[in-house]
C-alpha cells in the first residue's frame, strides 16, 4: 500500500503527552484525508541518492528525489511552527509499511540562539511511540542539511513526522526541500549490492600474446586471489597469546587487528614512570606474523574513568602537560611505523578530561606532536553513538564535523574518522545517511569497534551484524571495518563473540565467514577470446595470474586498487 502525506503548518501541542496524541490529532486528520492524492511508491525503481552536505548554505538545495512522497512540499514556501521550542510537527503520513525503508532529508533553519540541534522524529499514532530519524546542527543565518531515515517496527495507518529542538529558545523552525523516499527491502539490498560491485570490484582485461607478439586465442587463464584490499579485522587481547587454535582461527579470516586494552595508557604505564609494553609487543609480533595491519588504540582516552589513576592525581597543568608529552614520545617512538592508524583522542565528543585541564587547544597539540613522532600513521578521532543512535546530540554527524573544523582551525590536518559502532538495533537508513554526511569531508572513515548488544539473542545479533557489515562494506566512504570481538581467557567478549571457547562458530561467526567468502574472488578460470583477451571482474586485492597454451606458459602477479578504469594486463607466453 502506498504511503501518502499532508502538511501541518501550525503548532500541534497535541503531541504532548504521547497518550493523548491519537485522540487530539484525529479531528484534524479527518479534515484533510479527503484531499489526499496518490503519491509515488517504492515501486518506482528510484536509485538511492548519496548526496549530502555539511556546510551551511544561504539557500537550500532542491529536494532529493524531487520530494519523494512529499512532492507537494516544494509548492509550499515555508513551514513555521511555534510550540515553546519543543516540537514542530510538519507532516502527516498515512499507510506506512513496516517492510519499507524510508530515506528522509530536508533543509532546516530557525530563529533563536546561534546554533541548536534539531531532530526529526517519526511518531506512530497507533501506539504513541516515536523514534529519532535524523538530526542537524542548525543556525539562524543559513540553511543546514538534515538527512536520516527509518523503518517502522510495525505498520502504521497514521504517523507524524515532526521536528524537535534541543533549546527552549529555538521557537521558530523553518523547513525547506523536504523529501521522504520509500524503498522496498529488495530495492535497498539491491542498491547496496550494486554499490559493492562498483566500488569494491574492478574490471580486468588480460591480453595474451605469444613470443612473437601475436594474439593467442584459446589460452587457459587462471586467476587466484592472494590477499584482500579491504581491511576487515577484529580486536584481540592477551588471551590470544600462546593460544594456537585462537591464532589459527584469527589468521585464517582477518587482515587487520586492534588491541582491546593493551595499548591504553592505564595498561602500558600503570604507575608513573613504570612502563610495560610486554603484552603490546607480543600482540604486535603476532599480528605482523599473520600479515595483518594493526590499528593503534588509543593514545588518549578523554573519559576520566579510563585515565590512569596517577594522571588524575597530578595537581598542576604543567605536570599533566609533561605526562602527556612523555606518553606520546614513549608510545610512538617505540612503535614508529608499526601501526597504520592511531586513535589520538578517544571519545572526545563525550568527555574532556585533558582539554578541561590543559585548555581547548590541547587536542590539537596532541595531533601535531603525534604527527611529528610518526609521520606515516593516519591519525584519527574515535567516538561512539555517531552511527548507532540519533538521540545523542553530543556525537551527531554535525557535532563530529564541527569538532573536526575547530581542530582544523587550530592547525590540525585531519586524516581519519573513527566510528565505534556499538549497536543495539541498528537503524540502517540512518547509518547510511550519517556516512553520506561524513563522506563529504573526503576523509577515510573506519567502523572501528563493531558489535551488537549482548542483550539480544545470538540469532538476532547475527542478523543485525550482517546488516551493519553489508552497509559499511557497500558505502564508498568506508575504508575499513573492525569487529569488537576480542575473546578473553574465559571465552567471553565485551558484547558479542564470534565463536565459543572451542572456536566453533556462533551465529555471528557464521555471518562473518559467509561475508568474507562472498567478498573475495578466490579463483577465476577461463580462456582468451578471438581477440586474445580474457575479461572478468574481481574484488580489489593482490592476485596471481597463470596462463597456459599448448606447451607455453606464463605467470605473474597484479594488484587491483580502487579505480573506475579497467585494469589491462598484457602477458607474453614463453615456449
Amino acid at each position: 500500500m502506498e504511503a501518502v502525506a499532508v502538511a501541518a503548518a501550525a503548532s500541534w501541542p497535541a503531541l504532548l503527552p504521547p497518550r493523548t496524541k491519537p485522540l487530539l490529532l484525529l479531528p484534524l486528520l479527518l479534515l484533510v484525508v479527503a484531499s489526499l492524492a496518490p503519491h509515488a511508491s517504492s515501486a518506482d525503481g528510484v536509485r538511492y541518492d548519496y548526496k549530502a552536505y555539511t556546510e551551511c548554505k544561504g539557500h537550500p538545495e532542491p529536494a532529493l528525489y524531487n520530494g519523494g512522497i512529499l512532492r507537494w512540499a516544494k509548492k509550499v514556501k515555508d513551514f513555521r511552527t511555534a510550540d515553546e521550542g519543543n516540537y514542530s510537527p510538519s507532516f502527516v503520513l498515512y499507510n506506512m509499511s513496516a517492510d519499507t525503508v524510508y530515506s528522509f532529508s530536508c533543509w532546516v533553519k530557525f530563529d533563536g540562539p546561534a546554533t541548536v540541534h534539531v531532530k526529526a522524529k517519526i511518531l506512530s499514532l497507533e501506539n504513541g511511540g516515536s523514534q529519532c530519524l535524523g538530526t542537524a546542527l542548525v543556525r539562524n543565518d543559513c540553511w543546514s542539511f538534515l538527512k536520516g531515515g527509518f523503518t517502522l517496527s510495525s505498520a502504521s495507518q497514521t504517523s507524524v513526522l515532526y521536528f524537535q529542538t534541543a533549546s527552549p529558545n529555538a521557537s521558530m523552525v523553518s523547513i525547506r526541500s523536504a523529501s521522504l523516499q520509500p524503498f522496498s527491502p529488495e530495492q535497498w539490498s539491491q542498491h547496496r549490492e550494486d554499490r559493492i560491485q562498483l566500488i569494491r570490484k574492478r574490471s580486468v582485461n588480460v591480453h595474451v600474446s605469444d613470443s612473437s607478439g601475436s594474439r593467442v586465442v584459446g589460452a587457459n587463464v587462471a586467476v587466484h586471489q592472494m590477499s584482500r584490499d579491504f581491511p576487515l579485522g577484529s580486536a584481540i587481547s592477551k588471551a590470544i597469546l600462546g593460544n594456537k587454535p585462537y591464532q589459527e582461527w584469527f589468521s585464517k579470516r582477518f587482515n587487520a587487528a586492534v588491541f582491546e586494552n593493551e595499548l591504553k595508557w592505564y595498561a602500558t604505564e600503570p604507575w608513573p614512570g613504570k612502563e610495560d609494553y610486554t603484552l603490546a609487543d607480543q600482540l604486535l609480533q603476532f599480528v605482523q606474523s599473520s600479515d595483518a595491519v594493526a590499528r593503534g588504540h588509543n593514545i588518549f582516552w578523554e573519559d576520566p574513568k579510563y585515565t590512569p589513576w596517577w594522571v588524575k592525581n597530578l595537581t598542576s597543568a604543567d605536570q599533566l602537560r609533561a605526562a602527556v608529552a612523555g606518553r606520546i614520545e614513549s608510545l610512538l617512538s617505540r612503535y614508529k611505523g608499526d601501526f597504520v592508524h592511531w586513535d589520538v583522542s578517544n571519545e572526545m565528543l563525550h568527555f574532556d578530561f585533558y582539554e578541561s585541564r590543559l585548555g581547548r587547544n590541547a587536542t590539537a597539540e596532541f595531533f601535531r606532536t603525534a604527527k611529528r613522532a610518526d609521520p606515516l600513521a593516519t591519525l584519527f578521532l574515535n567516538d561512539f553513538n555517531v552511527v548507532e543512535v540519533c538521540d545523542d546530540v553530543s556525537s551527531s554527524a554535525d557535532s563530529y564535523v564541527s569538532r573536526l573544523r575547530q581542530l582544523a582551525d587550530a592547525g590540525v590536518t585531519f586524516e581519519g574518522i573513527g566510528l565505534e559502532g556499538h549497536f543495539g538495533k541498528p537503524n540502517i537508513p540512518y547509518v547510511r545517511a550519517v556516512l553520506d554526511k561524513l563522506g563529504t569531508l573526503r576523509l577515510p572513515v573506519w567502523l572501528t569497534e563493531i558489535d551488537i548488544s549482548s542483550s539480544l539473542d545470538q540469532k538476532t545479533q547475527a542478523a543485525y551484524l550482517e546488516e551493519v557489515l553489508r552497509e559499511g562494506f557497500a558505502h564508498p566512504s568506508v575504508d575499513g571495518i573492525m569487529l569488537w570481538t576480542a575473546m578473553d581467557a574465559n571465552a567471553s567478549c565485551y558484547q558479542m563473540c564470534l565463536t565459543d571457547g572451542s572456536f566453533v562458530n556462533l551465529p555471528a561467526g557464521d555471518v562473518v565467514d559467509r561475508l568474507l567468502g562472498e567478498w573475495q574472488t578466490k579463483e577465476v578460470l577461463g580462456a582468451t577470446n578471438d581477440r586474445g583477451s580474457f575479461n572478468f571482474s574481481a574484488f580489489l586485492g593482490e592476485y596471481k595470474l597463470s596462463v597456459t597454451y599448448l606447451n607455453s606458459s606464463a605467470e605473474g602477479t597484479f594488484s587491483l586498487a580502487r579505480s573506475d578504469d579497467t585494469k589491462h594486463i598484457t602477458i607474453r607466453l614463453s615456449p
